[in-house]
């Protein structure tokens, strides 16, 4: 059984002051919570090391960062690297989210050479993969979320496919207010699953988690953890709330 993972994509929200709080708003409330579910949060770089304090009196709560660069160091302006993120204990990190490929102009080429080095590093990589309205509307999806897959996992090998976490996010759903149905959702993470299989094997592919990455919210939770390749979400705006991302922590372990 793969177990849920429950993610926070806090995006640029959240410095250190708020980030405490948060955190600590957390911890009152799924203290005693059964932990039959992973969870991860993910604040700006500048909050990280907060968080990392914070996180060491919560258990079943990972750290994890928005971006990593490529490279080990040097002349890259802004940017963060592997060990950076290791020093301060995270665990996974967000890679090809549609807000940096958008704004960023990252490409599969660039999110490929941050997988490969987020998972030669020690880090988890959370790669997202989606589609645009246009393209779903122009039945382009499927073959869009592949390409991103496929473009996403060259040179990474069956070995590192346990590290490996998906997140599908349907463009059109992201800070809209639009959600994927539960059948849309589940449509697509099989479809994606199928690929996965197709790349290493069924076994390998039965173990990576597929997020789904649109509008999760308390609401809508249940009816989309209960799809069969829905293994967890990577929430946005849900998880600036105490309440609302510990509610989508506590639907997951009901449904564990």
């Amino acid at each position: 059984m793969r177990r849920f993972l429950i993610a926070g994509n806090w995006k640029m929200n959240c410095g250190p002051k708020e980030t405490s709080t948060l955190l600590q708003g957390i911890e009152n409330i799924i203290g005693n919570m059964p932990k039959a579910v992973d969870g991860l949060v993910c604040p700006p770089t500048i909050s990280l090391t907060t968080a990392s304090v914070e996180l060491q009196d919560i258990d079943g709560l990972a750290l994890g960062a928005q971006n990593v660069h490529s490279e080990d160091n040097g002349a890259y302006t802004g940017e963060v690297s592997t060990e950076m993120l290791t020093e301060v204990n995270c665990e996974y990190v967000i890679l090809g989210h549609s807000e940096r490929r958008q704004y960023f102009g990252e490409t599969d080429k660039t999110v490929n050479a941050k997988v490969n080095k987020a998972l030669n590093d020690g880090l988890k990589p959370v790669i997202c993969v989606g589609e645009s309205l246009e393209q779903r509307k122009a039945n382009e999806h499927k073959l869009r979320v592949k390409k991103q897959v496929q473009g996403a996992l060259i040179g990474v090998e069956e070995d590192d496919a346990s590290n490996l976490v998906i997140a599908y996010e349907p463009i059109w759903a992201i800070g809209t207010g639009e959600t994927a149905t539960p059948d849309q959702a589940q449509e697509m993470h099989k479809m994606i699953r199928e690929e996965l299989s197709e790349l290493y094997s069924e076994e390998a592919a039965a173990k990576i988690r597929i997020l789904y990455g649109g509008s999760m919210k308390p609401h809508n939770a249940e009816e989309l953890l209960q799809k069969p390749d829905v293994d967890g979400g990577l929430i946005g705006g849900a998880s600036l709330k105490a309440d609302s991302f510990t509610d989508i922590i506590h639907i997951a372990n009901e449904l564990s």
